[in-house]
């Protein structure tokens, strides 16, 4: 039997011009087996000022972040346009098709969850959260967001500790990107 790889817990708080994204660093095999423990799921993509996350599986998300820069590069930072290129080719190539991840993508002007599905979705509160522990992340982010003046980095970052308490499949070493 191959065991299921979980992998994340991502946040994203964007305020005006202003973002953060976090990640936690866990990689849970199966239901019981933690094999990492800093894994790094957020980075700060090319010569663009865009931040990117993936939760799923982390060869699927490698093989994403690479075709989104690709994207990113050919829609000279268009984070919008590139969006919508990559979940075109993912909803139709059969390949790209099988991938099982999703990605958190945000630069200073959008926020914005891809799926291989094609869905693109701008959340309407400046605040998206994906994987095993990605309802938590978003509950936690969206109250301290509303009821504190706290920074987009100090809300995710805060955010996903809050997550590691609660949720299995997250820990607490986290990756925090911010625009």
């Amino acid at each position: 039997m191959i065991e299921t790889f979980r992998a994340t817990t991502i946040v994203a708080v964007k305020k005006g011009e202003a973002g953060a994204m976090a990640g936690d660093g866990q990689v849970t095999m199966g239901e019981h087996t933690i094999v990492k423990n800093s894994a790094k799921k957020v980075r700060r993509l090319s010569d663009y000022d865009v931040l990117a996350g993936f939760a799923g599986a982390a060869a699927d998300a490698l093989a994403l972040f690479d075709k989104f820069e690709a994207r990113l590069a050919q829609h000279q930072g268009h984070l919008l346009r590139a969006a919508v290129d990559l979940a075109k080719e993912w909803r139709t190539d059969r390949v790209l098709r099988q991938l099982q991840a999703l990605l958190v993508v945000m630069d200073r002007h959008s926020l914005l969850v891809i799926s291989g599905t094609g869905e693109i979705i701008e959340p309407d509160d400046g605040i998206a959260a994906i994987g095993s522990g990605g309802a938590y992340a978003l509950a936690a982010a969206r109250a301290l967001a509303r009821y504190t003046e706290m920074t987009p980095r100090e809300i995710a970052r805060t955010a996903l500790e809050i997550t590691s308490q609660i949720c299995i499949y997250t820990n607490d070493r986290l990756t925090v990107e911010e625009l």
